[in-house]
Order: C-alpha cells, then sequence, then structure tokens
C-alpha cells in the first residue's frame, strides 16, 4: 500500500487500545488520522488485558491519577454507546460495582487504610466499603469459606476487550481512518511544519504525531526530543471452560466474561521480553482463584497467555508534548481499557489544544531522572 504523497493531520504510531482510542477521538472531532500499526508481529499488551474498568486503589500514590481514572470510568457509558452507534458492536460494558478479595486479615487491613486516604485525598468523592467475610460472600455467595474479605467499589466495572478492539478498528474505518499495518516506522523527521513518518519503502507528511507504540516508545521518543522510560512487565492469564454466571462482580484476579468463561490472573514477572507462560506461575494463579472461587476447582481450563504490560518506573502514565518540537506527542499507559475513555475524550482536546477538564502536569516523564 503506498502512502506517498498523503498528508494527514495526525500521524499516531501504534494500533493498540491506547493508540486506536485516540484515534477514534480525533476522528469525531473532525480531523484526518492516520495510525502506523506494526502488525502481529508487535509485543501488544492489548492482547492481554483482563477487561477492567477499574478504580479502587488506582492512583494511590498519585492523586492526580486517581482523578484522571475517576473521570475516565464516568466517561465509559457515553463511549460504548457511540461504539455501538457507529458499529452495531456492544463492548459488553458492566459498570455495577467491583470487589477486591483480599485472603488475610493483615491485607484487608492495608487495603482499608489505602481506600481512606485515597478517599481523603478526594474530598470525600470516592465511594467503597471494607467488607468482612460473612458480608463479602453475602454480595457474592460463591466466595470462599477461608478469604478474609473485601473492599468494595461501585465505581469498579469490566468489559470484554476484543470486542473492544474490533469496534474501535471499525468505527475508526467507518469514520475514514486510514491504517497503515505491517509497515513498522523507521524513522521520525521533524520538519519546519509537521512531520515525514518514514517507513523503508515510503514515507508520509502528519501536522501531529503522537507516539502510542507501547514499548517502541522507548527508542521512538527520542527521535522527537522526548523520553519515554517504559520497561516490560509479564501478566500470565488463564481462560476456563464457559460456565452457568456465579459471579456478580468483577474482581481484582478474576472475573466471569460475558460468554461464561471465566478469566484468571495475574502475575507481575519482570522477564524480559519474554512473552511465554510457565506452569509455575500458571499454577499459583489457578491456586489463588481456587481459594477465593471454590467452585472452579473441577473446572477444565482451556487457554493460558503471557503478555507484556507497559511500564514506567513508577507505574502512572506518561502524557507529554516535546518542547523541541511542539506537535509531537508520547501518549503511554498500562491501563489502556480503563484510561480508554479519557483517551477518547479529554486527551485528544488536549492534542488538539484546547481546554480540558484534567491536569496532566503530574503525567510528564520531567519527573523521571535521566
Amino acid at each position: 500500500m503506498s502512502v506517498r504523497n498523503h498528508d494527514t493531520d495526525v500521524a499516531i504510531i501504534g494500533g493498540g487500545l491506547v493508540g486506536m482510542s485516540l484515534a477514534y477521538g480525533l476522528l469525531r472531532q473532525g480531523k484526518t488520522v492516520t495510525v502506523f500499526d506494526e502488525g502481529d508481529q508487535a509485543l501488544r499488551a492489548s492482547r492481554g488485558n483482563f477487561g477492567l474498568v477499574w478504580v479502587q486503589g488506582k492512583g494511590d500514590t498519585c492523586p492526580d491519577y486517581a482523578r484522571l481514572t475517576r473521570l475516565s470510568t464516568r466517561l465509559w457509558p457515553e463511549l460504548a454507546s457511540d461504539l455501538r452507534q457507529d458499529t452495531g458492536i456492544d463492548i459488553e460494558l458492566q459498570q455495577n460495582g467491583g470487589l477486591y478479595v483480599c485472603l488475610d486479615q493483615a491485607s484487608l487491613q492495608q487495603r482499608a487504610n489505602m481506600l481512606a486516604q485515597m478517599q481523603q485525598d478526594a474530598g470525600g468523592d470516592y465511594p467503597f466499603e471494607v467488607l468482612n467475610a460473612e458480608q463479602a460472600r453475602k454480595k457474592e455467595p460463591a466466595l470462599g469459606p477461608t478469604i478474609a474479605g473485601a473492599t468494595w467499589s461501585p465505581m469498579d466495572g469490566h468489559l470484554n476487550p476484543l470486542l473492544l478492539f474490533r469496534a474501535l478498528h471499525q468505527a475508526f474505518e467507518l469514520r475514514g481512518g486510514r491504517l497503515i499495518n505491517g509497515q513498522p516506522v523507521q524513522h521520525i523527521q521533524p520538519l519546519p511544519e509537521g512531520f515525514e513518518i518514514r517507513l523503508s519503502n515510503d514515507h508520509l507528511n502528519a501536522g501531529k504525531v503522537v507516539l502510542a507504540a507501547g514499548l517502541g516508545n522507548k527508542t521512538l521518543a527520542p527521535q522527537l526530543g522526548l523520553y519515554a522510560p517504559v520497561e516490560p512487565n509479564r501478566g500470565q492469564v488463564l481462560i476456563t471452560e464457559r460456565l452457568k454466571p456465579f459471579m456478580h462482580y468483577p474482581t481484582g484476579h478474576v472475573r466471569q466474561t460475558g460468554e461464561g468463561t471465566v478469566q484468571l490472573g495475574d502475575s507481575k514477572e519482570d522477564v524480559g521480553l519474554d512473552t511465554g507462560t510457565t506452569a509455575e506461575e500458571l499454577g499459583k494463579i489457578a491456586a489463588r482463584a481456587i481459594r477465593m472461587y471454590p467452585v472452579l476447582e473441577k473446572v477444565r481450563l482451556i487457554r493460558a497467555w503471557g503478555a507484556l504490560r507497559v511500564m514506567t518506573p513508577d507505574g502512572y502514565p506518561i502524557y507529554q508534548q516535546s518542547d523541541r518540537y511542539p506537535g509531537a506527542y508520547v501518549v503511554t499507559c498500562h491501563s489502556g481499557v480503563t484510561l480508554g475513555a479519557a483517551h477518547a475524550g479529554p486527551l485528544v482536546d488536549w492534542l488538539l489544544g484546547k481546554d480540558t477538564e484534567i491536569s496532566l502536569e503530574a503525567f510528564s516523564a520531567d519527573r523521571f531522572p535521566i
């Protein structure tokens, strides 16, 4: 596919959930958008996510991140509705609350203290409940007899990440976006006005460029005077056979999908670029899930995989415009589902130089030493 002499308002490098959420939002604001996607050889974080639209506990050491997360969850119903109107795809968004199950009293108390501090930081606008074991089982009868309790928040929920990915790509195409697939970006050259995106045998000129390439941002960012110190962190996931619905709420480690399968996670492993699985880690994930939900003990597992999160040193996003080359941006985070609605809305306003209801100063990469 030739892209020579084809100009675009915005070029987005990266066709995962982050890049496509931005692209969809830009198209809704009347911009021409070209997305460059490396193809299926890319180390896609979008392959391994848990599908949670999650608030409780996120941003415990960064109030600005906690606020951004809460804003995005409030915007999700509108985005889900828009995607369904554009594509007919129901992404199975449910925001009826979520549980974080604790297996011992120490972790339950630690979590209660953390959420209380977050509630205080939010000026009280942070609803949650701390449930003992009996209260937790009253809310979720399938929970096991040895849990210590749980925290519950009405702000939490989940969706089908595969349908979200499909809906974003389909809506992008229907709204006139252009996808350049399977041609990795070789170089980005700042021009007196705009930027030249160079492929192996072609190029494209863009007014703005957004780096949303996940782990690839680390090497692309310096070309634009930006800094993206991201590293991989592996998570392994298990999927069971389909079961009759038995879960009322998603949890941080177990959720039942709209199809009836149960998704189990998650590990956090520093293993470089290895996307494999290990029997040891999968065994730990399964054992924890069974303790939470004993009904899973005799259930058949049908699939397992590993995928790489995109992690900054402190775990929070980087949202920054280049001082050296205005119009060049880096956008990277490890919560592409939860923050998807914010990316398609307020963050697009920021990219276009419009007023937004969010402050992004806390997410500059200047917070990290070089």
